[in-house]
């Protein structure tokens, strides 16, 4: 099992601005245009990372094509452990399986996946002084470094899938898509 010091290296280091760092993993390189529900977090935490790059490295070892491998790295990462187990919880308690007309919500992370696209504010994980960034040290909204990122990439992803219900995990990812829409960059029925 990798383990920090395996990942948080200058090979996926992306961009270094201070104490903050971005580092490189492949699973939200993959966006489902046809999602019905968008679940977004703050960043992906190292755990993500290292479960986004063990299943990236078991793909290419089986020869999947690379937005294959990015697809099965975003389904296992996404939201994993007991985040997932919580989250779901979380949606079965708004009935949200009902109006998908699916059993539970814990099938959006199994057969029913294809309704269901996760991603992140911070597309990429970051880091403070080589722990997960909580978005509030530096706050996100006030450091020019990471309100950039968090535009640009929740935007752009946003733009894909934008017929789909927006599900914001947090106040600092409700605060940023809240900006967005004062922007006009997305449609505040979502």
């Amino acid at each position: 099992m990798l383990s920090k010091e395996d990942l948080l290296v200058d090979d996926f280091l992306m961009e270094r601005n201070g104490l903050l760092e971005m580092y490189y993993a492949p699973h939200n390189e993959y966006i489902n245009p046809s999602a019905k529900v968008v679940i977004i977090g703050l960043t992906p935490g190292w755990r993500q990372m290292r479960i986004a790059i063990q299943e990236a490295k078991a793909g290419l070892e089986k020869g999947l094509s690379d937005e294959e491998v990015c697809r099965k790295a975003k389904e296992a990462a996404g939201f994993a452990g007991t985040t997932r187990i919580h989250l779901i919880d979380m949606l079965n308690a708004l009935d949200l399986h009902r109006q998908l007309n699916i059993s539970s919500c814990g099938e959006l992370f199994q057969q029913h996946r294809g309704l269901l696209h996760t991603t992140s504010l911070l597309r990429f994980p970051v880091f403070v002084a080589k722990k997960n960034y909580n978005g509030t040290h530096p706050n996100l909204i006030s450091n020019p470094f990471l309100k950039k990122a968090a535009l640009l990439s929740v935007h752009e992803e946003l733009r894909i899938v934008n017929q789909a219900l927006i599900i914001p995990l947090g106040k600092m990812v409700e605060r940023v898509l809240h900006l967005l829409v004062r922007e006009g960059k997305l449609d505040a029925e979502q």
